[in-house]
C-alpha cells in the first residue's frame, strides 16, 4: 500500500479547486453576456433644427446716441426677445451715407445675414446696388422711396410726434419764437419743421419758428452750435431733427425749454425737457422679421410701409409737469384722432410762406403730397435750402 505524499496531495487539491473557481468564474461570464439586453434599433434621427435666420442692422449714429440709433437698436432688441433662438441678429454702427455703405452691406451679404435693415436715407442707392447683386437676400431701407424685388422701404410718421410737440411748444414760450435745429432738407424733415409749426399754432397762433441747419444727422458740436444760436436770436423752446441730446442740454444750460427726439431723453434735461416725440420700432421690426420666418415677406413697387400713432409706432411722452392740464388733454386728444382717423394733421386750409394755398380748405393732404414736401409754411422764416 502506497502511502500519498500529504504535501503533494494538497498541492493538487488546491490546482482542483483553482481549475473549479476559474472554470465557474468563465461561466458566469459566459451567463452575463448571455443575458446582455439585444441592442435595441438605433431610432429615428431627430429632425434636424432649423438654422436661425441671420439678420444685420446698419446704423448711421452710435447705438448710444440717445435718438435715432439708440431707437432702432431697441427696436432690434425686440426683435430678439420676441423670437429668441429663431434669430440671430448684429449691427454695425456709425456706417457713413457714402460709398462705405455699399462695403458694409456687402460684408453682411457675405456673412450669411438674409435679412438687412439700412436704418437711414442716405443708404438708399448703395443698398440698391447690393441688392441687385443678392436676390436670396432680403433688404429693407428706413425713409426711403426706391424699391427693388427684394428691397423694400419703410418709415415713420414722425411728422406726428412734431406736431404733438408744436401743440406743448406754442403754450410753453414765452417769447413767441420757437427754434429747431434742422439736419438735412429732404422732405422728411421739412415735414417736421412744418407739422411743429402747425401744431404750435394750434394752441398759439402768433408763433413764429426760426430754423439752423447742421447738413448732418449726428454732430453734437454742431448742434449745440445751432441751438444756442436760435437761443441768441430769441427762441425760448427748441425742436430738434437730430440724432442727439445736444439741443436739449443746451437749452438746459440756458433756462430754456427743449423737446427730446426719437427716443426718451427726460435724463439728459431734466429741467429743460418738455416732452419727447419718440420713435418706437419695434412692432415694425417683428412684423417684418415675423413675415420673413413665415415665407410671407414681399418687397417690389409700391411696398412701403409707414406707421405712425395708429400702429403704435409714434407717441409723445414724459411730459413736463408744467404743461398746463388743458394743454395735456388736447395732447390726448390729438393722439386718439390719429389713432381712429378721426384727425388730420395736414388739413386745410394749408398756406405756404408766401400765401399760396398749399392745402385747399376741408381737404386732407395725401401720402403722395407729404413725401414731396419742399416748401415751409406760413410761420417759418428763411428759405428751404437747395439742397446743393
Amino acid at each position: 500500500m502506497t502511502v500519498s505524499d500529504p504535501k503533494r496531495h494538497f498541492l493538487r487539491i488546491a490546482g482542483w479547486t483553482t481549475v473549479a473557481a476559474t472554470a465557474a468564474l468563465l461561466g458566469c461570464g459566459k451567463k452575463e453576456e448571455q443575458a446582455a439586453p439585444a441592442a435595441s434599433a438605433p431610432a429615428s434621427a431627430a429632425a434636424p433644427k432649423p438654422e436661425p435666420l441671420k439678420i444685420a442692422f446698419a446704423y448711421v449714429g452710435p447705438v448710444g446716441d440717445g435718438g435715432w440709433t439708440f431707437a432702432h437698436d431697441n427696436g432690434r432688441k425686440a426683435v430678439e426677445k420676441e423670437f429668441g433662438d429663431k434669430v440671430v441678429t448684429s449691427f454695425v454702427e456709425k456706417v457713413p451715407e457714402a460709398a462705405d455703405a455699399e462695403r458694409v452691406f456687402r460684408d453682411m451679404v457675405g456673412q450669411g445675414n438674409k435679412l438687412i435693415f439700412g436704418t437711414t436715407f442716405g443708404y438708399m442707392e448703395s443698398m440698391l446696388k447690393v441688392a441687385a447683386d443678392s436676390k436670396d437676400v432680403k433688404f429693407e431701407h428706413a425713409t426711403g422711396y426706391k424699391q427693388a424685388d427684394n428691397m423694400r422701404t419703410y418709415d415713420s410718421r414722425t411728422y406726428e410726434g412734431a406736431y404733438m410737440a408744436g401743440v406743448v411748444a406754442g403754450k410753453m414760450t414765452k417769447s413767441g419764437t420757437l427754434g429747431v435745429v434742422g439736419s438735412i432738407p429732404i422732405p422728411e424733415v421739412i415735414r417736421n419743421i412744418n407739422s411743429f409749426t402747425l401744431g404750435a399754432q394750434s394752441s398759439n397762433p402768433k408763433v413764429k419758428v426760426k430754423v439752423v441747419w447742421v447738413n448732418e444727422w449726428f454732430n453734437p458740436p454742431k448742434e449745440t452750435e445751432a441751438a444756442q444760436s436760435l437761443i441768441n436770436g430769441g427762441a425760448d423752446v427748441l425742436m430738434q431733427n437730430t440724432d442727439s441730446s445736444a439741443v436739449l442740454q443746451t437749452a438746459e444750460k440756458n433756462g430754456k425749454y427743449a423737446f427730446g427726439w426719437d427716443s426718451d431723453m427726460t435724463a439728459y434735461g431734466p429741467k429743460a425737457h418738455l416732452a419727447s416725440a419718440v420713435i418706437n420700432w419695434g412692432p415694425y421690426y417683428v412684423a417684418a422679421v415675423r413675415e420673413a420666418l413665415d415665407g410671407k415677406w414681399q418687397a417690389g413697387a409700391g411696398k412701403h410701409a409707414w406707421w405712425g400713432v395708429k400702429e403704435g409706432a409714434i407717441d409723445l411722452v414724459s411730459l413736463n409737469e408744467a404743461v398746463p392740464a388743458e394743454t395735456r388733454e388736447q395732447i390726448d386728444k390729438v393722439k386718439a384722432g390719429l389713432k381712429d382717423g378721426t384727425f388730420a394733421i395736414w388739413k386745410g386750409p394749408i398756406l405756404g410762406q408766401d400765401g399760396k394755398e398749399m392745402v385747399k380748405k376741408d381737404e386732407v393732404a395725401d401720402d403722395k403730397f407729404l413725401s414731396g414736401i419742399n416748401f415751409y409754411v406760413k410761420g417759418v422764416e428763411g428759405k428751404v435750402p437747395s439742397g446743393k
